[in-house]
């Protein structure tokens, strides 16, 4: 496609000035790491030698993270966590990114979504993952966690102008919570952007959605091996969803924009000789093209909600993902390195 590399630029510049506002499911994600030493003589198992802990914010935390280090921390977080200690590391990790997490709700009865990952490494290896451990309730909200759910979207989306819907299927994302917050988003004007692997029908008049291309193919039922499935596909979204536009990421192959009256547009990978290492590109995995157009979804809010058609917004996530995926670990990308990385193409 043609890209007016002044008119991205012009939208690069602008991402620092909306106020994002993502309502989902939170969770922290904790790496462990250790060195290999032996094995114990009590049971078949590897003793590692603890060499540090990171904590990194996961899930709908993540996106957060990766929008605030793009409009100076202009980003309020809305899920729910338990009354424990994983919640204050949390909290404490938040205002490390510069997030407000002011609007938290806390449910005693739930637990702070916590992913921990355990590696280890020996001198003539790469770090590798041995065991992951996963502390989440997956219930729904009770009704009374609900309403009070409710109560901090009603009073904060007037305040933003954008606002990330993150559904990982942990329980936060209630039908009557995604309704609401799209039905007070379309009354303000407020651009919504919806991240979720299945019910895709349920998101209905929102501005984008940015399912992956399996999650897709669930989705409307038939496999997609052309880019005329591709139209098809997009088409059978937009048709039963009513978004303004659809945005399918489709891995090593860029990401596929469908609009409405047949208008498609195909995004290509950027940067796809520089790759180095994606183990924490939104989804913690070591499959590097396949999943670089992923942490796109975490910042089109921005350029969409700074007046950008969804092509360019696609294209400046892809340019985001491009950089991140040749950084170690869980990154994030600033509006500088994206004009640079531009003034590349």
């Amino acid at each position: 496609m043609y890209i007016n590399k002044e008119q991205l630029v012009s939208y690069i510049k602008k991402l620092n000035e909306p106020k994002v506002l993502v309502i989902g499911d939170l969770a922290i994600d904790e790496m462990i790491y250790g060195d290999a030493e032996r094995i114990s003589r009590e049971a078949p198992v590897l003793i590692l030698r603890h060499s540090n802990t990171k904590l990194i914010l996961g899930a709908a935390s993540n996106a957060a993270h990766n929008v605030s280090t793009l409009n100076n921390g202009k980003v309020s977080v809305i899920g729910v966590c338990g009354d424990d200690f994983q919640a204050t590391q949390l909290r404490e990790t938040f205002e490390e990114a510069n997030v407000n997490c002011g609007l938290l709700v806390v449910d005693p009865s739930r637990k702070t979504t916590t992913k921990t990952r355990i590696s280890g490494s020996i001198t003539t290896s790469i770090t590798q993952q041995i065991v992951r451990i996963d502390r989440q309730t997956n219930a729904l909200l009770s009704p009374e966690i609900e309403e009070e759910v409710l109560k901090q979207i009603e009073r904060a989306i007037p305040e933003h102008d954008a606002v990330i819907l993150s559904n990982y299927h942990i329980g936060t994302l209630t039908p009557k919570i995604i309704q609401e917050t799209i039905r007070l988003a379309n009354q303000y004007n407020k651009v919504v952007v919806v991240d979720a692997q299945k019910d895709l029908e349920i998101y209905k008049n929102v501005t984008s959605m940015t399912p992956n291309l399996p999650d897709t193919q669930k989705s409307v039922g038939f496999e997609i091996e052309t880019e005329e499935d591709l139209k098809r596909a997009g088409d059978k979204l937009l048709d039963a969803t009513n978004a303004k536009s659809i945005l399918i990421t489709c891995g090593a192959d860029g990401m596929f924009v469908t609009r409405a009256h047949g208008n498609y547009t195909k995004i290509p990978v950027f940067n796809k000789s520089e790759v180095f290492d994606v183990f924490c590109v939104g989804c913690y995995t070591f499959s590097c093209l396949p999943c670089l157009p992923y942490f796109s979804y975490n910042i089109i809010c921005c350029p969409l909600a700074a007046g950008a058609e969804p092509s360019y917004a696609a294209i400046i996530g892809n340019i985001a993902a491009s950089i991140v995926v040749r950084q170690f670990g869980c990154a994030t990308t600033t509006i500088d390195e994206i004009l640079s990385a531009v003034d590349k193409l």
